[in-house]
Formats: structure tokens, sequence, C-alpha cells
């Protein structure tokens, strides 16, 4: 019995295992072309870059339609069957949104690490990338090839390891290492402040600064500049994170800070909250705001009036 048993156990290969020769499987791991269902595709995970149903969305869509896809998207195969996108979700979301079950795709077997490096510098190519795109790709990039150089180099020491990746990824990008260190700052900001840094309304260096404010500290800053209706300064930012660091920044210090009067700061906005001011036409005239407030809510009071006396004919 027990023999029939360790009989039973024997590993037989199956006749391809058997006769595939290392070509053959070379071949397997090939770049091939394919149509595949957008429903068998997969969002890459962490994918850094927006994909936005704007004007541009509206173009490739017809563009898609009435030419193809002149450039097929790139994905790679996993292991229950499904793909996952390494390049083209722009493409992918303009033929979901033109109505076509299958697109063209490049599939080629990729690593986890090989993915985020592909993935990374074809959409660093795009003519327009904002800041918070850079620094979420910056960290993902430098983060594999981190990675890669731990397993391919192992004389080397970590510190050595990570040095030698920030100058390649310096190079290659066309950014000082310095500058991408402040692009993956970034990433330590809650994502109604890196919302501002993409809108231009907080730039680089003071951004940095805040970037090393507690989550909850940056959330104080961000109710502060909808109060202010201002961003903060460089030097402002600094002693901010002064105080952060000392562990003494609160809420008041931050709205001390923000209600000081800075050379070119516009006229502040009579409303501390954020939404009241945006819903309000630049054109219209700090001082002439409240009035405009007050006239739109008379005018929907009496709308909301007429709207009932006609439901009670």
């Amino acid at each position: 019995m027990a023999k029939k048993d360790s009989v039973s156990k024997v590993h037989l290969s199956s006749f391809d295992d058997l006769f595939q020769t290392d070509e053959s499987r070379e071949d397997l791991k090939r770049e091939r072309l394919m149509d595949i269902p957008i429903s068998q595709i997969r969002e890459f995970p962490e994918h850094p870059y927006k994909v936005k149903d704007d004007e541009s969305m509206v173009e490739l869509v017809e563009s898609i339609k009435t030419r193809g896809l002149i450039q097929p998207v790139l994905v790679r195969p996993l292991d229950d069957g499904t793909y996952e996108m390494v390049s083209g979700h722009r493409r992918k979301r303009a033929f979901e949104l033109a109505g076509i079950e299958k697109i063209p795709a490049r599939v080629k077997e990729l690593t986890r690490d090989e993915a985020i490096l592909s993935m990374v510098d074809s959409n660093l190519q795009r003519d327009e990338i904002l800041p918070s795109e850079k620094a979420f790709a910056y960290k993902m990039r430098l983060e594999a090839m981190n990675r890669q150089g731990m397993r391919t180099d192992r004389t080397s020491t970590p510190t050595e390891s990570k040095f030698r990746t920030n100058e390649q990824l310096a190079e290659e990008v066309g950014e000082s290492r310095e500058q991408i260190r402040r692009y993956i700052r970034l990433t330590n900001l809650i994502p109604e402040l890196l919302d501002l840094v993409d809108e231009k309304l907080i730039a680089m260096r003071p951004a940095v600064e805040i970037s090393y404010f507690t989550p909850e500290a940056q959330m104080w800053l961000y109710d502060a500049i909808g109060a202010a209706d201002a961003t903060p300064s460089h030097a402002q930012t600094l002693r901010m994170r002064k105080y952060a660091e000392q562990g003494t920044l609160t809420k008041e210090k931050i709205d001390t800070i923000m209600d000081e009067e800075k050379p070119n700061q516009k006229e502040k906005s009579p409303f501390r909250d954020n939404r009241i001011s945006k819903a309000i036409p630049s054109s219209i005239p700090k001082d002439k705001q409240c009035e405009y407030v007050i006239k739109a809510i008379e005018y929907y009071t009496r709308a909301l009036q007429r709207s009932k006396d006609r439901g009670a004919r």
C-alpha cells in the first residue's frame, strides 16, 4: 500500500513540458499584439496620472471613432488570466466612452517593478504633467529602481545604492536630485493642499515646507487659506515649520500668521467659508461681495416662494 502511495505522488511532466524548447519558452515571453476585452483589463494599482473626461478626452474619443487606435495600449498578463494596464489609461477610458468593448493591446511579460518603470517613463513624455503626477510617479519609479538595485548589486550598502538611483533618475528625467526630492515631498500633502499646488496657487518651496506638517495641521492651514483668501509665502511656511518641529504649531498660530498682510496680496474676502468665495464671480470686487450674496439669497428666496405659490393653485 505504501508503495502505491509513493508512486502516486510522482510528478509526471506533460507532453508539452517535456518537448518544449528554450526558444519556445522565450516566444511566450515576447511581446504580442491582441484585441482584449476591456472588462478583462485591471487598472494599474496606485496609478499616479489623472484621467479626466475633459475636452481633450472628447477629442480622443472622436478620433478613435473615426480613425481607430493608432498606438495600442500596453498590458501585462496576470496569473488569473486577466491583464493589468501599464500604459494607455486615457486610451482605455476613451474606448469605454466610445462604447467599444475590445481594445488593441501589446501584451508583454513584465515584473511589477518593470511595469512601474515602463508606466512612469511612457507618461513622462506627455506635454503637460501636474506636480502631483510627477510627485507620485517619481516616488514609484525611485522605489522600483531601489528594489532592483538591491537585488542586482549585493556588494553596495543601501545608502550607496539609493544615492546612485537618485542620480540615475535625475539624469533620466532631466531634473536635479534636489528638485526630485522636492517633488517626492509633495506626496506627504493632504489632497486639498496638493490640489492647490496643481492649480498653481501654492508654489513649490512653500509646499515642501508644508509637507512636514501633520495632516491635522495641514487641514488647519487649508481652512486658514480659505478664510484669508490667500496662500502662505515661503517665509510664512518656514515659520510654521519651525513651530511644527518644536511641537508648538497650533490652529491659532496658523490663523495669526495667515492674517498678516503680504506685499501684493489682494484684498481679503469677507467670507471665512472658502465655498462662498469660490461661488462668487471674480469680476465682483471684494467690497461688493456681501451685497452680491445678499441679493442672490433674496432672488433665490423669491423664486422658491413663486414655485410654492404655483404649486398651491
